[in-house]
Order: structure tokens, then C-alpha cells, then sequence
């Protein structure tokens, strides 16, 4: 079967046994986008659930990994990040071909565009901002101990760890020679800042488009897309989001590139990053120029995975391919920052 369809019938049988209340007959549509584990509304008896899984055949040693997923998502359910309710984990392959979790529906606004055209007023667009760096402060606050995910992550130098993970990824994935990447790859391992021992759990993808929104307030109701979540340092994520707004405005992931931003009410990233150290306790970031050239060359090594995929026919989106486009100019863009 392929990513766009599950096995209704057998995934009905086991979805009764396992959330009180679930009444089959199940209807179940995948949701557009989503490249890695694709995901799905379940609806049965009235209410509707979210299902992601792993996508089914050959698939990069550590990717798609929904057990994870589901682990912290389940973890934050009592803290201040926003998260949906999640109801069961399934590891047994038989019932729809792949390990899945399912977690409650929420209706609400993705925003896909960071100029925000959905906004009312630059001050509904300043408080989304707003919003995305008040979940981000949230969830590096958390107590890892507290909530049971101290072990979620390996200890040392996570930038380091990360490098030589999107180094092996692309290298697993690679499809053409790039110049670009093979500098980068060796430029980041020999301008590794010093690990300042800061651990926070980190979601991997924090980006405008992997949260909701309430349907009319300014407010994140959750944080979705956890695949990459593990425990490593906040700057990862802070890097991440403003690495996403350096962007030119008609790539895969549009970005800010060339929009003023003080005419449409977005911070600028040093405001953006100053009210993130208010709430989070830093009294500023050294290195900032690396991290942000790391979050491109993990972008580009993440891009040419799916580009791998979309080659082998594992890919969750027919857009896959048309990604591929985008690696070479991020890891330029990156070379750039260095020189």
C-alpha cells in the first residue's frame, strides 16, 4: 500500500481496542505536504484524530522516528509548551504496514508565509511573532528531569553530534557532487564553538509552518512535527527560525529575503533575539554567524534526503523533487556567511 493510503478496516479494529470511546467505521484523508512521515485525519463516530506513521520500505538508518515523536509529545503535556493530546503508539508493523502514533485533532491556522498576509493588522502580525518566540522560550525552559526525558538525548557537544549526522545523512543521500557542501562539511567541524554545557530539550524544526495558531487569537495552540526533537542546545532552534527568514520569498521554504520588515510590523532579528534571551535568562549569543551557517548546511543536507527518497519512491509528497533545486543555492548562501 502506498504513503497515501492505510488499511481502514484493520487500523479501525486496532483503534477501537485502544482509545475508549473510538467507534469504526473509519474514513481517513492525508494531509497535503508533510516530506518525511506522512500524516493523516482519521474521523470515526463524529471525531476526527491525527495519525502520522512511518512511511513504509527502505529508509535512512534514524529517520521517521514517530516513537520519538510520540514520546515527547506525550511528555509536554502538562507543561507550557502547546501540544495536542496524544492517545496510543502502535510499533506493530501488521495492522497498516509502518509504526504509527495517533493524537487528537485540533482545528486551527498553519501559516505558511512569513510575511503574514493572513494577519488583520501589523499588530496581530507582531504578536504572532511574538507568540513563536514566547513556545520557543517555553520549550527550552522545560525541565527535562521533570518531565522523563533526560535520557532523549546523548551527552556532549550537540552541534558537533549534528554535524556529523547531516554530514552522514547527505553523504547516504547524495545524488551529484556539490562543491558547496563539501567545504561546508569541512569548514563547521574546524569552527566548532566551544560547548558552553547549555542542554535544553530542542525541537530539531522550529519554523513558522510546523505550528497552529488559534483560529482568531495570535496564540500558538500547538507545536507540531517533533521527528527531530531531541535534547541538545536552544541556539539550535533560535538559528533555525531566523535562518528560515533569510530565505528568498519563491523557494521551497519562503522566506524574508528583500521584505521590510518594519513597515509590516516583524521584528528584526536582533529584536527577535533579544526578547528570546529576556525569556530564556542569556545575556547574549557569541558565534551567532556559525550557527546560522549550520542551520543552512543541515537544511540543504535535509533537502537532498528528500530528493534521495523521491528517487527510490519513498517520498511522502509529489513535490518532493522539486526541492532538490534548492541545495545547491542553501549551501552557497552558507559559503557566503563564511567568507
Amino acid at each position: 500500500m502506498s504513503t497515501q493510503q492505510l488499511d481502514t478496516d484493520s487500523l479501525g479494529d486496532y483503534l477501537s481496542q485502544q482509545i475508549p470511546g473510538f467507534e469504526a467505521p473509519l474514513s481517513a484523508e492525508k494531509f497535503p505536504g508533510g516530506q518525511s512521515n506522512p500524516t493523516f485525519k482519521l474521523t470515526a463516530g463524529g471525531t476526527s484524530y491525527v495519525l502520522r506513521r512511518k512511511p513504509p520500505g527502505e529508509l535512512l538508518k534514524s529517520a521517521h522516528a514517530v516513537d520519538r515523536e510520540y514520546r515527547v509529545i506525550s511528555a509536554l503535556q502538562d507543561t507550557d509548551v502547546p501540544v495536542p493530546k496524544t492517545f496510543v503508539l502502535c510499533e506493530d508493523d501488521s495492522v497498516i504496514g509502518s509504526m504509527f502514533y495517533v493524537m487528537e485533532y485540533l482545528e486551527g491556522r498553519i501559516l505558511w508565509d512569513p510575511t503574514l498576509p493572513e494577519a488583520r493588522d501589523n499588530g496581530e502580525r507582531a504578536a504572532i511573532y511574538d507568540a513563536m518566540n514566547q513556545t520557543m522560550a517555553a520549550l527550552h525552559n522545560v525541565d527535562v528531569e521533570a518531565v522523563g526525558l533526560a535520557d532523549f538525548g546523548r551527552p556532549g557537544n550537540y552541534f558537533e553530534r549534528q554535524v556529523g549526522r547531516w554530514s552522514k545523512q547527505y553523504r547516504a543521500s547524495e545524488t551529484q557532487h556539490i562543491a558547496a557542501m563539501e567545504t561546508l562539511m569541512e569548514w563547521l567541524p574546524a569552527n566548532m564553538p566551544e560547548d558552553d554545557g547549555t542542554v535544553s530539550l530542542v525541537h530539531g524544526d522550529y519554523r513558522l509552518d510546523n505550528m497552529m495558531f488559534h483560529a482568531l487569537e495570535p496564540r500558538v495552540i500547538a507545536l507540531l512535527d517533533w521527528e527531530l526533537s531531541t535534547l541538545g542546545h536552544p541556539l539550535a532552534d533560535l538559528a533555525n527560525q531566523c535562518m528560515a527568514w533569510m530565505l528568498p520569498r519563491d523557494g521551497g521554504v519562503a522566506g524574508l529575503q528583500g521584505i521590510d520588515r518594519k513597515a509590516l510590523g516583524i521584528p528584526s532579528d536582533e529584536e527577535y533575539i533579544a526578547r528570546y534571551c529576556e525569556r530564556t535568562g542569556r545575556d547574549g549569543i557569541d558565534n551567532w554567524n556559525f550557527y546560522i551557517v549550520f542551520s543552512l548546511f543541515r537544511l540543504a543536507a535535509i533537502l537532498q534526503g528528500i530528493v534521495k527518497r523521491a528517487q527510490i519512491g519513498t517520498a511522502s509528497s509529489a513535490e518532493a523533487e522539486s526541492r532538490g533545486d534548492a541545495v545547491v543555492p542553501l549551501s552557497e548562501m552558507a559559503l557566503a556567511l563564511i567568507d
